[in-house]
């Protein structure tokens, strides 16, 4: 049996708060608070008190997944994104940058945020970017 802790960082929000997530034969158990971590101070909400349960979920998408014929099926991850590039690409020149709208997220860093906001105005060219934390 090989039980041990590793310190990361949860995902959940922007936050950043301190975790050490319990593993036991390269499976993740549960998750503990960072008594020293200068964020959470030792605390975590209850989704980080959780964050293992999503960790080896079988409903966790590993691959991307394409609509093809009426149905989703893995492709590369060159593939997905080639693919999302033209979607968005057709939308703008069909509909004009202003029929696309982003929603960015409290599951990543205040900095990936900000990007997110610039590649909406500068790259699509429209103000109509929203974050789901505010709604």
């Amino acid at each position: 049996m090989d039980l041990r802790t590793v310190y990361t960082t949860c995902s959940y929000c922007g936050c950043g708060c301190g975790i050490l997530l319990e593993v036991l034969n390269e499976e993740v158990i549960g998750s503990l608070p960072v008594k020293t971590h200068p964020v959470s101070e030792g605390s975590l909400c209850i989704k980080g008190w959780n964050i293992h349960e999503f960790i080896g979920s079988d409903q966790r998408l590993k691959t991307p997944l394409l609509r093809k014929n009426g149905e989703l099926q893995p492709v590369s991850w060159d593939e997905a994104m080639t693919a999302a590039a033209d979607g968005l690409k057709k939308v703008v020149e069909k509909y004009g940058p202003d029929a696309v709208g982003i929603l960015a997220s409290a599951k990543v860093t205040n900095e990936e945020n900000y990007l997110i906001q610039k590649f909406t105005r500068a790259a699509i060219g429209t103000n109509n970017v929203d974050h789901c934390a505010r709604l």
